[in-house]
């Protein structure tokens, strides 16, 4: 079995480049969560940071503050979650030529 080494290190720096692009693309992207109703929604960027937060008035309850605190955490974590399978889907899709290369264990 004969490999090629110059093909298979333009191969990784394509898929380098096309990574470092999927990222910047992503950082650019935004997915939201809204919980309870629309109480809360929560926008994350594809890269996985928590960019914004809108809270309805009506969620606002001076006397139960811990339900406002669970819809929040709720929002977030749902934002986040949304967000990481943006990534896999388009980072999986750049990851995904590894397995062109023929390298063992991929």
């Amino acid at each position: 079995m004969s490999m090629d080494m110059n093909k298979m290190l333009q191969q990784v720096q394509q898929m380098q480049a096309d990574m470092m692009k999927a990222q910047e693309e992503l950082a650019n992207e935004r997915v939201e969560a809204s919980v309870g109703g629309g109480m809360v929604t929560v926008t994350a960027s594809g890269s996985g940071e928590i960019v914004g937060i809108k809270i309805a008035p009506d969620a606002i309850d001076p006397d139960d503050a811990e339900t406002l605190e669970d819809l929040v955490l709720a929002g977030v974590n749902e934002a986040l979650r949304n967000a990481q399978e943006l990534a896999q889907s388009k980072l999986g899709d750049v990851s995904g030529g590894l397995k062109g290369l023929g390298l063992p264990g991929m």
